[in-house]
């Protein structure tokens, strides 16, 4: 068993962990792809307990309570990215990104405008032109401050840039706000380093009830695919309420 601290830092909305952030915690101590699922908001500053069991990490909170679990993912299931936009593209979409003109998550580790270099991540997607309603893209490259020693992007600084883009994805298609990420299932073929140039993308796949689903995926400039994952958004909670 570990003690892990989120700090405020890695916040999504004020009083809670990023969810993608948290995932990521969830999903780097295991190989290959990885489903964490966020079972109760996110504690910010407070020792959380970390642990493998049966196969599983699980992270639990001060009194025991779970807040959320990692397992080890199918491939199988994880969706075939459509062709990433090029740089320019990309860069061009973020220009539309939606949280630039409304405050939507403006202190958002992931998405936050209000967030400056190597605080934030600044991962800021938008409508790509002529593709489908909801398929949205940016450009990433990122900070120095958050390589590891090897300067590399940790897995859950990866799984925290690929958290947001698909929520807007869907904010995009539908024109609604409010959604609780609750499961993240992907996986990281190769880490990119600080400085590097990526494209952040996502898209809508299904929408379920109260449930959305949307795909997301990291690639280099070049085209070649660094992660991918998909997401389930439950629909209708309210900001102070999410963990992502």
């Amino acid at each position: 068993m570990a003690k892990i601290v989120i700090a405020q830092q890695f916040c999504g909305p004020p009083n809670s962990g990023n969810g993608g952030y948290a995932c990521g915690v969830l999903a780097r101590g295991l190989d290959g792809p990885a489903t964490a699922v966020l079972r109760a908001r996110v504690p910010l500053d407070v020792d959380l307990d970390l642990r493998l069991e049966d196969g599983a990490m699980l992270m639990t909170d001060a009194a025991g309570g779970l807040v959320g679990r990692g397992a080890r993912a199918d491939a199988a299931l994880l969706p075939d990215p459509p062709a990433p936009p090029s740089l320019a593209a990309a860069r061009a979409a973020q220009g539309r990104y939606l949280g630039l003109e409304q405050r939507i998550h403006p202190i958002c580790f992931t998405c936050g405008p209000e967030r400056g270099e190597g605080d934030g991540l600044r991962v800021f997607p938008g409508q790509i032109e002529g593709a489908p309603a909801g398929h949205v893209a940016c450009v990433w490259t990122p900070d120095a401050a958050f390589a590891d020693a090897e300067g590399l992007v940790p897995t859950e600084v990866i799984w925290a840039a690929l958290d947001c883009p698909g929520f807007f994805a869907w904010v995009v298609l539908e024109g609604r706000h409010g959604a609780l990420l609750g499961t993240m299932t992907g996986e990281v073929l190769r880490r990119p380093a600080a400085g590097e140039p990526c494209i952040v993308t996502a898209w809508p796949l299904v929408r379920e009830g109260r449930k959305e689903t949307a795909g997301v995926a990291l690639f280099s400039a070049a085209g070649e695919l660094l992660a991918r994952g998909h997401q389930v958004w439950i629909m209708g909670v309210a900001p102070a309420q999410a963990a992502a």
